[in-house]
């Protein structure tokens, strides 16, 4: 089953009050342990600040079907410096499992599949 997280994220005017060259240095470790993961979960970074949004200012949306890599990729972003700082923080997590129905009546009800 491929499931999708929508992940909202608060960067802090701290992490704004670093100097730019700063945060692309630690930018580029949370993309390597994205990286690492890349064969398992798909990741898009989408930036939110300057668009309406409540509570968050930039999220990621995550694809994959390997719900474990896609916690340890979080664990691993939880233990970097920018989250460990207090640079950001993970504020929601908006969670779905694509076509889970289709799953339920073929599995569960023992139904043929769609045509």
């Amino acid at each position: 089953m491929r499931y999708m997280m929508i992940v909202l994220l608060e960067f802090y005017p701290s992490w704004l009050a670093l100097p730019r060259e700063q945060r692309r240095v630690h930018a580029e470790k949370l993309q390597t342990i994205i990286a690492s993961y890349k064969d398992r979960v798909e990741v898009r970074f989408f930036d939110a600040e300057a668009l309406p949004g409540k509570d968050y200012t930039d999220f990621v949306v995550c694809e994959t079907e390997d719900m474990e890599s896609y916690h340890y990729m979080w664990e691993a972003i939880r233990d970097s410096e920018p989250y460990t700082r207090g640079y950001m923080k993970i504020k929601n997590v908006i969670m779905g499992m694509e076509n889970a129905f289709e799953s339920y009546e073929k599995r569960v009800l023992g139904m043929d599949e769609r045509v």
